[in-house]
């Protein structure tokens, strides 16, 4: 699951300020921190004031990036003022680690001083620290939005069961959370059914607004010179997955099919590009695997030259994984131009992204033959691989657009102002 926030972002309108709670905030380069700081820059162009709280940088390495010190931080982002609060980063990001840090975060931002604000959002991921925003906020008799990114109730009951303690407790907990908000905003479709349905939320308090793609994608890039630059062959088949590593990509079905590859001489690379909690163990997963290459993490400009450099993209999902997010890197993909190839469940909303787009193609996740020979049979379709590649950037103009997204986030704000009076 994306991760993907503790920010507290004060937004002023003609009409309204706003205080945004989220966790994560740039420099972090992937996760839920590219939306929320494009939230705040995409406010402010629109000559809104906007003021950010957030914690310290460390996502996906899990650790706090050099140059981070003390226990708060004042800095200056794109002329925007960001306050940073120190907080704890769990070694191994599970259930219990993953609450103290929001936790300790969250403690941290309801005790720091808050300008007078007209509303507030608060962005789960951070589920805990966004529900001791919603606390605060009611208690201040300030109306409060949930940003809701991930759903954390369904993402145990899609990797622990449904009948799990722990998923029957968060299921509990989450849902009391969002229904004590004055509105709930989710990034896809499938979140509004299942909050509406399963955590009892009104249907006329969650509101569907899309995630948009993040990145700026240069025309006539010479992929060939980027190929070079990235060590791929002429001859090699670059199927790329850029991105977390974390547990709910499964990217030992990745390694797998780079090693079946090896074994049936397949001209297929197998690209991993980011960091994550698993990028360790993935690493000594793969060793003596020719057919694999990791990569760290790359600034904007080289990582879209990646993107657009390789011959497929990849994402891959653990079986079982239906509705607990949706992939952030679907919107820097389909801006690309590539083909995609989805390992995930048939039913999945990652893969309703694929069909609805004509991005890609979709295959069952958890098969590493039939991951290995998507992509081969995908490139060797070269009018099939022309389609997807050319279905993307449409989409993204009609569907993931990020003016219309922040002008969507303004509206439902001063909507919930209007609601609360």
């Amino acid at each position: 699951m994306y991760i993907r926030s503790p920010i507290l972002a004060y937004v002023t309108t003609r009409d309204f300020a706003a205080l945004i709670v989220s966790l994560n905030y740039a420099p972090e380069p992937t996760g839920n921190a590219p939306y929320s700081t494009k939230l705040a820059e995409g406010l402010q162009r629109r000559g809104r004031d906007v003021q950010v709280l957030t914690g310290y940088p460390h996502y996906p390495e899990w650790s706090i990036s050099d140059g981070y010190h003390g226990m708060t931080m004042d800095q200056r982002i794109n002329g925007i003022p960001v306050k940073r609060l120190r907080h704890a980063v769990p070694a191994e990001p599970r259930t219990l680690s993953r609450m103290h840090m929001e936790l300790s975060y969250g403690l941290r931002s309801i005790l720091a001083s808050w300008r007078k604000a007209d509303v507030v959002l608060t962005v789960s991921p951070a589920l805990f620290a966004s529900g001791l925003a919603v606390l605060k906020a009611r208690l201040t008799r300030i109306p409060v939005g949930v940003w809701v990114q991930d759903i954390y109730s369904r993402g145990l009951e899609e990797t622990q069961g449904s009948s799990s303690l722990a998923a029957k407790i968060m299921k509990r907990v989450e849902g009391r959370i969002l229904r004590s908000a004055s509105g709930v905003a989710v990034i896809h479709e499938r979140f509004r059914t299942y909050i509406v349905d399963e955590l009892g939320v009104p249907h006329d308090r969650v509101r569907v607004i899309r995630n948009w793609t993040h990145i700026s994608v240069p025309e006539n890039v010479d992929r060939a010179m980027a190929r070079t630059r990235f060590g791929w062959a002429p001859e090699d088949i670059v199927a790329l997955h850029a991105g977390n590593m974390g547990i709910k990509q499964n990217l030992e079905n990745v390694v797998d099919a780079a090693r079946l590859a090896d074994l049936q001489g397949s001209s297929v690379r197998f690209v991993l590009l980011g960091h994550g909690n698993q990028r360790q163990s993935l690493e000594k997963y793969a060793q003596g695997v020719k057919n694999i290459t990791f990569m760290d993490p790359l600034p904007d400009e080289l990582f879209t030259q990646a993107l657009q450099a390789a011959d497929v993209l990849i994402v891959n999902e653990m079986p079982g994984v239906k509705e607990m997010s949706v992939p952030s890197k679907l919107t820097s993909y389909f801006a690309t131009g590539r083909p995609i190839v989805a390992a995930t469940e048939p039913d999945s909303a990652t893969a309703d992204e694929i069909r609805a787009s004509g991005a890609g193609i979709q295959i069952n996740s958890g098969r590493p033959q039939s991951l290995l020979e998507a992509v081969e049979e995908l490139v060797a379709d070269t009018k099939l691989a022309a389609s997807c590649g050319a279905a993307g950037v449409p989409y993204v103009q009609s569907v993931l657009d990020e003016s219309r997204a922040v002008a969507a986030y303004q509206d439902w704000l001063a909507n919930l102002i209007t609601t609360a009076r």
